[in-house]
């Protein structure tokens, strides 16, 4: 029986999660925390563990911004599943798009409930000033939440 709804597109986030846990796991065996590895002018690949959420927010409380955290990601992982399972697979921008946030919404809480933090190493600055370090995770959540709103915009007109 072949899928007609949008959870044929579950093999580009199978795709993300690996890509993200392969290169996490490259940069906490190769990188030492903190010191980062210049790979342009401004990039950097700098290892960092974040406990709190996008920008640190909420980094220093006491460990419950974890479960709060993890969990959220599965409440959303669980609605993006019914969502593809609502979509027909012709649909392949917002199928897209929703795969990369379930990609990313699932390789952030694998390192939460394996490690407490999740690993950030994708480091951008210019001059003196620094953007958020992140991750495959938080890039495919990003790319596919503009992806998604895009896909709204066009469906307005």
């Amino acid at each position: 029986m072949r899928l007609k709804s949008g959870l044929a597109w579950l093999w580009l986030a199978v795709l993300f999660i690996a890509l993200d846990r392969y290169s996490k796991g490259w940069v906490v065996s190769h990188l030492s925390l903190h010191e980062p590895l210049e790979i342009l002018p401004v990039f950097d690949l700098t290892l960092a563990y974040n406990t709190g959420a996008a920008f640190s927010f909420l980094h220093s409380m006491s460990g419950w911004q974890n479960l709060l955290l993890g969990g959220l990601a599965v409440i959303i992982s669980i609605a993006v599943l019914i969502w593809l399972s609502r979509t027909s697979i012709k649909e392949w921008w917002l199928n897209i798009a929703l795969c990369l946030i379930l990609s990313g919404a699932l390789g952030n809480a694998w390192d939460r409930a394996l490690y407490g933090y999740v690993i950030d190493f994708l480091s951008f600055h210019l001059g003196g000033w620094y953007f958020a370090i992140f991750n495959v995770a938080d890039s495919a959540i990003c790319v596919g939440a503009f992806m998604l709103i895009w896909y709204w915009f066009r469906k307005s007109e």
